[in-house]
C-alpha cells in the first residue's frame, strides 16, 4: 500500500528533526536520491548530497552539531502540504517554532520540494537558511 504525501512527510520529520537518525533519513531515499539545500553556503554538511551513503553521512554530521538556534517546539510548529499535478511531487511549507534560552521564542520558515519514485524520495530540495550565530 502506497504512503500518502502526509505520511512520507511526517516520517521524514520524525527521522530528521525529531530523532535525528541519519540511517532512517537515508532509508527514505532512493539509492541514487539527492538532497539539496540551495540556500546554505558551500561546505555546509547539507549543501548537496547524492546517494544514500552521502545523505547518511551529511545528515549525521549536521545532526551532531549542537543546536544553535533553540529547541524545536512541536506544539507551536506548523506545516502545510501542497499537492501538484504530478502525483510524485509535493511541497511542504514549514514554520519551525524554536524555544531559545532566556524564554525567547522564534520561528524559522522553510519550504521543501519532494520528488518521489516508487514511494521513496528521489530528490528533496530544502530551502532554508540558518540564522547567523
Amino acid at each position: 500500500m502506497a504512503l500518502t504525501h502526509k505520511e512520507i512527510f511526517e516520517r521524514y520529520v520524525y527521522a530528521g528533526a525529531i530523532t535525528r537518525n541519519p540511517d532512517a533519513i537515508a532509508a527514505m531515499f532512493t539509492e541514487d536520491g539527492v538532497y539539496e539545500a540551495p540556500l546554505v553556503p558551500d561546505g555546509h554538511p547539507l549543501h548537496r548530497l547524492v546517494g544514500r551513503a552521502a545523505i547518511r553521512t551529511g545528515t549525521g554530521t549536521y545532526h551532531q552539531r549542537p543546536a544553535r538556534h533553540g529547541t524545536v517546539n512541536l506544539e507551536r510548529s506548523a506545516y502545510v502540504l501542497h499537492d501538484t499535478p504530478d502525483p510524485d511531487v509535493f511541497i511542504a511549507e514549514i514554520d519551525v517554532a524554536l524555544d531559545e534560552a532566556g524564554g525567547r521564542a522564534t520561528t524559522m520558515s522553510l519550504v521543501q520540494i519532494f520528488r518521489l519514485r516508487d514511494g521513496q524520495i528521489a530528490r528533496l530540495r530544502d530551502y532554508f537558511a540558518e540564522p547567523p550565530v
